[in-house]
């Protein structure tokens, strides 16, 4: 029967129109690229997808270094001439194959003789990849990370010293050599310790112990996570915290002249050029010292101040 479709061949009609009309399109669209084809770590079912897959795994996994934790490298010839002479602990003297044996390098190889430092021949590919590309003019020094003290530490010299804590604590000097100056003037001045922020500070580099003129063998470097808590810290073991500040309303010769506050346990905390003191250090500070000088003259060198206070409680304590 005409129009029957449950007869062979039949087409059935849809009553939401004909899926047929206007076919162009859909097949302009399936003739369309799909793009340049994606690399194959970013396909999900290839190999390289999956080892990637893996390999962040692993380092997800790794446990993460403290900052200040790897070794750092002295590199180029002067630079390892001069870590030697300053007695830096350099662990091992790298020399690239074929390098020009000039009077430096005689000079290193017969220092690190001396101070039983190993003496290692590398190809000058491997050293220019254990020191990043630097410009290393064929030898390089390892320089292990410092270790640093634990804050409670630098009370506990003083104590088996049988002397008043003196502590300088530095906020936001991100120098190295700033710190290197400073740990240097510590030891100079009887100071039992530099403490210094865990981030966002400098830190015991190459630089700093360059800077420090061998003070930093001797003078103990701790680290704070939280400098404020620190200093909080060191206030409940009994110490006085005075913070260096250009408008601070006690003036250096004022506080050595307080007999009483210079010769007991004493916290001196140094500020960065730039910004000071923190407002949170600040506010934590018990006195807020500041040091007499020109008008012309906004702010000292941290280091430099840091070493004229040291210097003037030293001369109060005899």
């Amino acid at each position: 029967m005409s129009g029957n479709s449950s007869r062979r061949g039949a087409i059935r009609k849809s009553s939401k129109g004909n899926p047929t009309a206007g076919s162009g399109g859909r097949v302009r669209r399936g003739l369309e690229g799909k793009g340049p084809t994606p690399k194959a770590k970013d396909r999900p079912h290839h190999k390289a997808h999956k080892q990637k897959a893996r390999a962040e795994k692993v380092a997800a996994a790794r446990p993460k270094r403290k900052p200040g934790s790897d070794a750092e490298w002295v590199a180029g010839r002067n630079a390892v001439v001069e870590a030697l002479r300053a007695q830096i602990p350099v662990t091992a003297v790298y020399v690239a194959e074929g390098s020009e044996r000039d009077g430096r390098m005689r000079e290193v190889f017969a220092m690190a003789a001396d101070r039983g430092v190993s003496l290692l021949e590398v190809s000058r590919h491997e050293l220019d990849r254990m020191t990043g590309a630097a410009v290393h003019q064929g030898l390089a020094a390892r320089v292990p990370p410092y270790d640093y003290a634990h804050p409670d530490d630098l009370l506990r010299v003083a104590t088996d010293n049988a002397e008043q804590p003196l502590v300088v604590a530095l906020d936001g000097v991100t120098d190295p050599r700033n710190l290197g100056a400073i740990v240097r003037s510590a030891g100079g001045f009887g100071a039992h310790g530099v403490l210094v922020p865990e981030r966002r500070a400098a830190g015991m580099t190459a630089s700093a112990w360059k800077t420090s003129a061998g003070a930093a063998a001797r003078v103990p470097v701790a680290q704070a996570v939280n400098l404020t808590r620190q200093l909080k810290a060191y206030q409940q073991a009994g110490c006085m915290v005075v913070g260096l500040a250009a408008d601070g309303s006690m003036a250096l010769p004022d506080l050595v002249a307080d007999a009483d506050l210079v010769a007991g346990p004493l916290v001196v905390v140094v500020g960065s050029e730039g910004k000071g003191l923190s407002r949170l250090v600040a506010e934590t500070c018990d006195h807020l010292v500041s040091i007499p000088m020109s008008s012309t003259l906004e702010s000292l060198n941290a280091g430099v101040a840091a070493g004229i206070v040291l210097h003037a409680i030293a001369q109060a304590r005899g």
